[in-house]
């Protein structure tokens, strides 16, 4: 009784505030609308249990409920989302954690195995799975819309030609993928650059079926795919490309982790890391408690930084930055792209998932196209070389990353 009579005082403190088109059902079968419009998203509370996550609605109360099945949500996960994040706000809580929390949160262990363990957890789910939102390449990261208006395969393999336009790949250069997926970039460098690769991956799923896309593309003697960690890759390479990979790094390990990559770079040679950071320049979570539910039930351990550590931690690695560019829009349209898709095979990727997996991955997916489109968080495109080089090898301009021809561009090896 206590808790309905603070039910029915949340609801009209939120009515007063918001016009969410919200509609909460309870089990005894009373309904409350929070809005005059037509509800585009229903929350039934299945038993009294369930009110404690309505009364206190942070986006990682709203998440745990919902993966749990302490609440049932019905409605597109756009407006899941967005109501999610209005309800989170009405409670007054500051939207981000204390730097106190976010120092505790920033100290996590990240040893190998902890970081192969994450690996595995997100992206072993099935590579059907996977195929059911991504591309036909399963490109898994920020697509680039040079219009606007491409679809996602066009749209992702651009994405790569940018990436291996801007760091100049030349037939003949060696190329370390770190963080390889299950392959796309190391096909498109061997096939269309004429690089000589080397991909690397923590993920059994990823490392297996990059492989047999290796060998459907009669590639084998241009591209190697290891089940490898990046620390004990050795040798040197023209070309480094790290897409989507350092957020699993830990932002304490930054140093160490574009120390290694240098380490592995060879004179002269381009390194591309792009990934995403946080716009919070004080390297909280995300806020509402968005990035408590990510941290506990879709990335482990992983840790965003925001760009101006980015910088300074890829200087302490012995890297000079030379170009920097922000696809945050690129991303938030990418991420609605996969929530789209997720939702359009709901039927077949129910079939494919456990209840409790497909659930975190409807709201996950959503939830990354908000917080790129409000801001929360962005992804850059960096590209680097080895402190201290000839400034010759640094191309006049960045005329060359659009026209496709690195012309006077000195970026060969010595």
């Amino acid at each position: 009784m206590f808790d309905q009579m603070k039910l029915s005082a949340w609801t009209s403190g939120i009515r007063n505030k918001y016009n969410l088109p919200l509609r909460v059902e309870l089990w005894n079968g009373e309904q409350v609308d929070l809005s005059s419009e037509q509800p585009r998203v229903k929350i039934r509370v299945p038993s009294p249990g369930g009110l404690r996550y309505l009364l206190s609605p942070t986006l990682d109360n709203l998440g745990e409920a919902y993966v749990e099945g302490a609440l049932e949500i019905e409605g597109r996960a756009a407006d899941m989302i967005q109501i999610g994040n209005s309800l989170a706000e009405a409670t007054g809580k500051p939207a981000r954690t204390s730097r106190v929390a976010s120092a505790l949160r920033l100290v996590s262990p990240h040893t190998r195995e902890k970081d192969a363990e994450a690996i595995r957890y997100h992206y072993d789910v099935s590579n059907a799975f996977y195929s059911e939102f991504l591309d036909p390449a399963m490109v898994y990261s920020c697509a680039y819309f040079e219009r606007g208006d491409e679809d996602l395969a066009t749209a992702q393999v651009k994405k790569i030609d940018h990436i291996l336009t801007k760091i100049g790949v030349q037939p003949g250069h060696t190329l370390l993928d770190i963080g390889c997926g299950w392959g796309a970039l190391v096909l498109r460098a061997a096939q269309k650059f004429g690089a000589r690769c080397v991909g690397v991956t923590l993920s059994q799923n990823q490392f297996e079926l990059a492989r047999e896309r290796v060998a459907q593309a009669g590639l084998q003697d241009r591209i190697e795919i290891r089940l490898q960690d990046y620390r004990d890759v050795s040798g040197e390479f023209d070309r480094i490309t790290s897409v989507g990979m350092f957020e699993h790094v830990g932002v304490q390990h930054l140093p160490e982790y574009f120390s290694r990559i240098n380490k592995l770079l060879a004179p002269g040679g381009v390194v591309m890391n792009h990934g995403i950071t946080t716009s919070d320049v004080e390297q909280r979570a995300s806020p509402y408690g968005g990035g408590e539910f990510i941290d506990r039930y879709v990335f482990p351990h992983g840790e965003l930084a925001h760009l101006s550590t980015v910088i300074r931690t890829m200087q302490e690695g012995g890297l000079e930055v030379r170009d920097v560019e922000n696809l945050r829009r690129h991303y938030a349209h990418t991420c609605a792209i996969w929530a789209e898709n997720f939702e359009n095979h709901a039927e077949r990727i129910r079939q494919l998932a456990d209840p409790k997996t497909f659930r975190i991955w409807h709201v996950y997916l959503a939830g990354c196209a908000y917080a790129f489109a409000h801001d929360w968080i962005s992804l850059y495109q960096i590209v680097c070389g080895k402190a201290g080089q000839d400034p010759a090898l640094i191309p006049w301009s960045r005329r060359y990353m659009y026209d496709g021809s690195i012309g006077d561009m000195s970026l060969t090896r010595h």
